[in-house]
């Protein structure tokens, strides 16, 4: 059974300590108004990325969880949302410049269906992943192409009732690490393999090309309300983990 985790309102200062991570659940669905004002917060590129999409529905998500990042991030580095500037590493993963994230904070937004989520650490690379489970998706076919051997052998020794919780199980922790090696898919997901089983702690097993790498490394479910699977890792150790909403803030 799935635990059910408190989504608490923001404290009004944000104190983020080494081995700590905050979650912020973002509702991407806002009124026109909102969404409105939050695109003026976005850079010239963000404003012109919003634009190309082919339906308004997705741009206005795309705003939303644009602005909400620059938003959540200005509270833990004091300056003004829209005068963040970000950087992007080989496989697209955006970062704040040194000079003006003096507090090194680390981060990363993942967004499905109508919600997002966005990772905060300390010092620490940090990958979130969402994904929205639709009751007619069907996983066999991606496991067999895409997940390792051992997880594909696992995942279909279940139950048929639990496969598809552990399908997202997997995919949501090992998209989590790639995004948080800064990777993308450039990165195989059939060379390391994570825990997969409902009820199980989330954890990363092995990778084909270290054999000390796991132990570096933290996952954790994340644990949302309704048809969504979560996960996160994190470089390092993880202490604490707090839940934030985050509602509009002008």
């Amino acid at each position: 059974m799935t635990a059910t985790i408190p989504w608490q309102p923001p404290p009004e200062k944000l104190c983020l300590h080494k081995n700590e991570i905050h979650i912020w659940k973002i509702n991407l669905l806002q009124p026109a108004a909102v969404t409105g004002a939050l695109y003026e917060l976005l850079s010239e590129d963000e404003k012109d990325r919003a634009n190309r999409f082919h339906f308004p529905k997705d741009r206005d998500k795309y705003i939303v969880g644009r602005a909400a990042m620059r938003i959540i991030l200005s509270r833990y580095i004091a300056e003004n949302p829209g005068a963040l500037v970000f950087y992007y590493g080989l496989q697209g993963k955006p970062f704040l410049s040194d000079e003006l994230n003096k507090p090194q904070i680390r981060f990363n937004l993942s967004h499905s269906h109508q919600l997002a989520l966005l990772g905060v650490a300390l010092q620490q690379e940090i990958g979130v992943d969402i994904e929205y489970i639709r009751p007619e998706f069907g996983g066999e076919d991606i496991a067999k192409r895409f997940f390792a051997p051992g997880e594909v052998n696992r995942l279909f020794k279940l139950p048929q009732s639990q496969q598809k919780q552990a399908f997202f199980n997997c995919w949501t922790r090992k998209e989590a690490f790639i995004k948080a090696r800064g990777e993308g898919l450039s990165c195989p997901l059939d060379q390391f393999e994570v825990a997969l089983e409902p009820g199980k702690p989330a954890r990363l097993l092995q990778t084909q090309w270290d054999p000390q790498e796991a132990a570096q490394w933290t996952m954790q479910e994340i644990y949302i309300e309704g048809n969504y699977r979560a996960a996160v890792a994190v470089k390092g150790s993880l202490e604490n983990l707090s839940h934030w909403n985050w509602g509009v803030e002008f």
